[in-house]
């Protein structure tokens, strides 16, 4: 049999991984347009910040692919689905035959409609080449505007602060993450920000222009200020707010970076035919409407379900295509689980905290490190954990093998958190 993996993000190399690790001996190539497939949390972080390097974030090691006996196709596009005669047609017009082709296209940073967000001072932050651009911008005193509270723009505004940046971070939400962390965990986690100097705003944005000082940006609607220092102006009044900002230099600035969530790419999909709804669908075995296609990771969407783009469930995507290839049953998912490093500290979040019906809180916010356990009828559904890795771990093994949780000892530090897993 020969497989054909398109795409060379965690979830493609996943998908070879685990066809390998699991007896597939055809023929197994992966195609990547990249310079070779590397990992992407690293690119708002440490990459960003320059103390990794692109060989450092490495996927694996460069003798790996040979070592697996995989055919790694590098800063190689793939312009055509050949289905179902079989196969896929790369940029240069080779047709490249396959029994199976598993597509991981990933995708794109969005890009809202807003005037003005299309230009050389508005970045957006993918890719390798995107960080470098930005990085290039990120010196210190520059004025850097980040539009976005969630994972990739809080990550991007806590490295520019580190490299020296005046940055505001915006976002119309009020509460970033709440529904993964709760509100008390995301308004402390939202709050780092201005204790590390940055000024946030909860504001949309309603244009950029181009000016000889910089960009500048008109915020729309009802806008709620956080100013660096613990001043906190508030207003519903934008235009009284401008006037604050105006004077807070808060109008103009030397680069925007748009941290606004992703667009999965599904050209390839689309114009082969296939099933496509917000990301490619395909069913729990990651199945296309074509039989001979499958998707994973960032691109793909269950028709069960919302798409998911974390880093963990691209490698479980990789793993449920790779039985399906081998006729061997899915690997059941544990808990989904995520984390996001930001301003020093570590947040790891695992399982469904808006699930919850009650809110156990394991130390106190004002601690070196601390954790929420999320309950419904006894039993933990979620954790988020400050600092404390060891606490996601265990709530994890509590979810997913439904060990009951006693709410006192859970909230109590000096009880080990293994030992709660006897239940």
């Amino acid at each position: 049999m020969r497989v054909v993996v398109v795409g060379g993000g965690v979830a493609g190399v996943s998908t070879v991984a685990a066809l390998r690790a699991g007896g597939f001996d055809g023929d197994l190539t992966l195609v990547d347009a990249g310079e070779f497939p590397y990992d992407r949390p690293p690119l708002s972080k440490d990459y960003l910040a320059g103390s990794k390097d692109l060989e450092q974030i490495a996927l694996q090691r460069p003798h790996w692919y040979d070592e697996q006996g995989v055919r790694l196709l590098t800063r190689t596009t793939v312009t055509a689905l050949r289905t179902p005669d079989g196969g896929i047609e790369l940029g240069d017009g080779t047709l490249l035959p396959a029994d199976r082709v598993v597509l991981a296209t990933g995708g794109g940073a969005a890009r809202p409609p807003i005037p003005g967000a299309v230009g050389d001072r508005v970045h957006v932050l993918r890719t390798a080449e995107d960080a470098d651009r930005l990085r290039a911008v990120l010196v210190p005193g520059a004025r850097i505007l980040v539009v976005g509270a969630g994972l990739i723009g809080a990550e991007a505004a806590s490295t520019a602060v580190d490299l020296g940046c005046e940055v505001v971070l915006a976002d119309p939400v009020a509460m970033p993450l709440a529904a993964a962390l709760g509100e008390d965990l995301a308004a402390w986690l939202h709050g780092l920000h201005a204790r590390r100097g940055i000024t946030t705003l909860r504001a949309g944005i309603a244009s950029f222009a181009e000016t000889g000082d910089g960009v500048e940006a008109s915020f729309a609607g009802g806008v709620e200020a956080s100013f660096a220092g613990g001043v906190e102006p508030r207003t519903s009044d934008a235009a009284a707010l401008g006037a604050v900002a105006r004077a807070e230099r808060l109008r103009a600035f030397d680069a925007v970076v748009l941290g606004v969530g992703m667009t999965p790419q599904t050209a390839l999909a689309e114009a082969a035919g296939l099933d496509v709804d917000g990301g490619v669908l395909v069913d729990a075995g990651q199945v296309t409407s074509n039989p001979a296609v499958l998707a994973v990771g960032d691109g793909a969407r269950t028709r069960r379900g919302p798409r998911v783009e974390h880093w963990e469930a691209a490698q479980h995507d990789g793993a449920r295509a790779a039985a399906t290839i081998l006729g061997t049953p899915a690997p059941e998912p544990p808990a989904p689980w995520f984390w996001t490093d930001r301003h020093g500290r570590h947040v790891e979040v695992v399982g469904h905290m808006d699930a919850a019906d009650q809110i156990i809180v394991r130390g106190s916010f004002e601690d070196p490190s601390f954790s929420v356990f999320g309950l419904r009828d006894g039993l933990v559904v979620a954790a988020a954990a400050v600092d404390d890795s060891t606490a996601v771990r265990a709530a994890r093994r509590m979810i997913d093998r439904r060990i009951p949780a006693d709410p006192a000892r859970l909230s109590d530090p000096s009880v080990n958190v293994r030992v709660l897993l006897r239940g």
